[in-house]
C-alpha cells in the first residue's frame, strides 16, 4: 500500500524567521529560505518566491512582526518602521489578501510585538480550517451539477502552495479525488512564469492525482471539444458585484465555458472579496517586466528590442462567473448574487 504524501505546508514560523518554499525552484528543487528582513520579503513576494492570495495574507501579517523585529535591531524611528510595514502592503498591487493580513494586524503594533504575531499566526492557522471548508463546499457543489467522476480544468496554481496547507480551488480538487469522484485535470500552463506546468502539476504528482498540462491557448478547444465538465481558478481580488480578477488567461477560461454552457467556478476565501471595490474596472492591474514575456529560461526568444505586454493578472465579470466558491458556501455570482449582498454589513433598524 503506497503511503499518503505528508501535507504540504509552505511556510512556517521558526520563532525568529519565516521559513518559506521557494516557489521559483520548483519543480526542479524543493529550496526552503528563511526571511528575517523587511527586505527580503518584499524581495520573495516581488518574484514569487511566496505567492497566491492566501498565502500573501498570512505571510503579510507575519511581516509586520518582522519589521518590529528588525527595527528593534537596527534602531529605527517609529516613522521607518511605518514606511517599512506600507513597503510590505503595498509589495504586489492587485492581491487584496496581502493588504488585508497587515491591515488584521496593524492596529495592534500599540500592544507590541507578540501581540502581533500572535494574530498574524492565528491567521495562518486558520487558513487550512478555511480551505478544508473551500473544498468541501465546491466538491458538494460540483457533484450536484455536472456528472461523475469529473473531468476539471485549472488556471495557474491554487494548491497548498498558495495557501498554508491545502488550498482553494485545487483544495476542491484534492476533495473530488479523496471522494473517488475525479476523472482527470486539466493544468493550464499559465503563462508567463508557469505556475501551472511548474507549481499545480507538482502538487498533483506529489498526490497522486491523474492531470495533463496543457498550453494556455488549448484551454478554449479543450472546453468546447467537451472534455471538460467544470473549470475552476482561484481569486486575488473578488469586487462587491462579483466581478473576479485572477491570473491572465483566467477571463479566456470563463468566456469559453461559457460558450460550452458548462460551469465555471472561482473558489476563494472570503477575505479575498473586497467590499471596497465596487466593480472589476477598479481593480489595479499589476504590470510585471518584459523578460517574463521575451526570454525565457533566461534565453531572449523575442528580437532586441521587443517589448512586451504583460499584464499579471484579467478580471472577469461576474456574470461568466457560475459560482463564487468560499468557506461560507457557493455564491450564485452569474444569477445575480453578490458577494456584497452576502458579506456586507447587517442592515441598521
Amino acid at each position: 500500500m503506497t503511503r499518503a504524501p505528508d501535507a504540504l505546508r509552505p511556510i512556517a514560523w521558526t520563532g525568529t524567521a519565516l521559513r518559506v518554499i521557494d516557489q521559483t525552484a520548483l519543480p526542479g528543487r524543493l529550496v526552503h529560505v528563511e526571511i528575517a528582513s523587511v527586505d527580503a520579503l518584499v524581495d520573495a513576494i516581488r518574484r514569487l518566491a511566496v505567492r497566491g492570495a492566501p498565502q500573501l495574507g498570512a505571510v503579510g501579517a507575519i511581516g509586520v512582526a518582522i519589521a518590529m523585529d528588525e527595527a528593534v535591531r537596527e534602531g529605527w524611528t517609529p516613522a521607518r518602521l511605518d514606511a517599512a510595514v506600507d513597503a510590505i502592503r503595498a509589495a504586489r498591487p492587485t492581491a487584496v489578501n496581502l493588504a488585508w493580513g497587515v491591515d488584521r494586524v496593524r492596529p495592534l503594533m500599540a500592544a507590541g510585538r507578540d501581540a502581533v504575531l500572535a494574530s498574524a499566526l492565528a491567521i495562518v492557522e486558520d487558513d487550512e480550517r478555511v480551505n478544508r471548508a473551500i473544498g468541501r463546499h465546491g466538491a458538494d457543489w460540483i457533484l450536484e451539477h455536472v456528472r461523475s467522476p469529473v473531468r476539471v480544468l485549472t488556471h495557474c496554481n491554487t494548491g497548498a502552495l498558495a495557501t498554508v496547507a491545502w488550498g482553494t480551488a485545487l483544495g476542491v480538487v484534492r476533495d473530488l479525488h479523496a471522494r473517488a469522484a475525479l476523472e482527470l485535470v486539466y493544468v493550464d500552463e499559465t503563462r508567463p512564469l508557469l505556475q501551472g506546468a511548474r507549481l499545480t502539476a507538482w502538487e498533483l504528482e506529489r498526490d497522486g492525482i491523474p492531470y495533463r498540462v496543457q498550453a494556455d491557448g488549448a484551454a478554449a478547444s479543450t472546453i468546447l471539444r467537451g472534455l471538460v465538465d467544470v473549470a475552476i481558478f482561484g481569486a486575488d481580488r473578488i469586487a462587491a458585484n462579483g466581478d473576479v480578477a485572477n491570473k491572465i488567461g483566467s477571463l479566456g477560461v470563463a468566456l469559453a465555458c461559457h460558450e460550452a454552457g458548462i460551469p465555471c467556478l472561482s473558489a476563494a476565501p472570503v477575505s479575498t472579496v473586497d467590499l471596497a471595490t465596487p466593480t472589476g474596472d477598479a481593480i489595479e492591474i499589476e504590470m510585471r517586466g518584459d523578460d517574463e514575456v521575451v526570454a525565457f529560461g533566461g534565453v531572449r526568444v523575442a528580437p532586441e528590442g521587443a517589448r512586451a505586454h504583460n499584464p499579471a493578472f484579467d478580471v472577469t465579470p461576474a456574470r461568466f462567473i457560475t459560482g463564487l466558491v468560499t468557506e461560507r458556501g457557493v455564491l450564485a455570482v452569474a444569477a445575480g448574487e453578490t458577494p456584497a449582498a452576502r458579506f456586507g454589513p447587517e442592515p441598521t433598524a
